[in-house]
């Protein structure tokens, strides 16, 4: 794997009282699997020593997004990894992969990418605890449902999950969002897209294996598929938590739940120490 690290630049927190030193880098990786470079951001909290183990949240964007979706558009994540003292990872994704590796494209193997090179890449740069108790993912819209498909396939590699305004069902949105172009038409290859979406793959859990957060405004337009998720896992007797608020799919949305989230996260990393 060839690396390159560039510092992007340094967050001070002006609405805040306290000075927020959290770096933040860009790093280029090279993925064999789908043979390009693609970058990520890196947010460190303030303090930040390589002879220290620091948890990692790995932070998904959604449809039509890049990697620097998440710091451009909520700053406030700086804030939270020197809140939590974790490193926070927002990977490239696509325009539109939905992080599993794609049976019709070998361009698009986001599964793969995510879930091991770039994990690995992480663990062998940064001062991480490199085992799935200091190891958590979650997303928004597409990458909320990337976060779950991720987690529950690779449960050695991370230890808690969320989803924020999550696609966690994407069997009713045949012509949406370049699905298709990823595993063809839903009309010809339903077995595909029944394997390849996360309600479908709650069968992979047991009680107790995954720390789960889910949350959906009530005014989104993925609201039902998650109050079924939420059923489903309830059914199953998975232990999650789930959030329903007033909201739609919005920035300002993710913006509060994100913070919600990495309380959860912090509340597992800090068990499990």
């Amino acid at each position: 794997m060839r690396v390159k690290i560039s510092t992007l630049l340094l967050f001070i927190l002006a609405n805040t009282a306290i000075l927020n030193a959290a770096s933040v880098d860009t790093a280029s990786t090279y993925s064999a699997a789908m043979k390009k470079n693609i970058k990520a951001v890196v947010v460190k909290p303030e303090g930040y020593v390589k002879d220290k183990n620091y948890p990692v949240l790995y932070l998904l964007h959604g449809f039509g997004g890049n990697y620097a979706n998440w710091i451009k558009s909520v700053p406030g994540i700086a804030r939270i990894a020197d809140q939590h003292n974790m490193l926070i990872v927002c990977p490239d994704g696509g325009f539109s992969s939905w992080y599993f590796d794609s049976p019709v494209d070998a361009s698009f193997k986001y599964e793969t990418y995510v879930a091991t090179e770039l994990v690995n890449f992480i663990d062998k740069i940064y001062a991480t605890i490199k085992n799935r108790s200091g190891r958590a993912i979650t997303g928004l819209s597409m990458g909320g449902h990337g976060a779950l498909y991720l987690a529950f396939k690779h449960q050695d590699v991370f230890g808690a999950a969320g989803s924020m305004s999550g696609g966690v069902d994407i069997r009713p949105f045949p012509l949406n969002w370049n699905i298709a172009d990823r595993l063809g038409k839903y009309s010809e290859f339903n077995k595909r897209w029944d394997e390849h979406t996360v309600i479908n793959l709650t069968h992979l859990l047991v009680p107790g294996s995954l720390k789960i957060i889910i949350d959906c405004g009530t005014g989104d337009f993925f609201y039902n598929v998650n109050t079924a998720l939420h059923t489903k896992l309830l059914d199953n007797n998975i232990s999650h938590d789930f959030i329903s608020r007033p909201g739609g799919h919005t920035w300002e949305y993710w913006a509060d739940a994100i913070g919600y989230q990495a309380l959860f996260f912090n509340h597992f990393f800090t068990k499990t120490k």
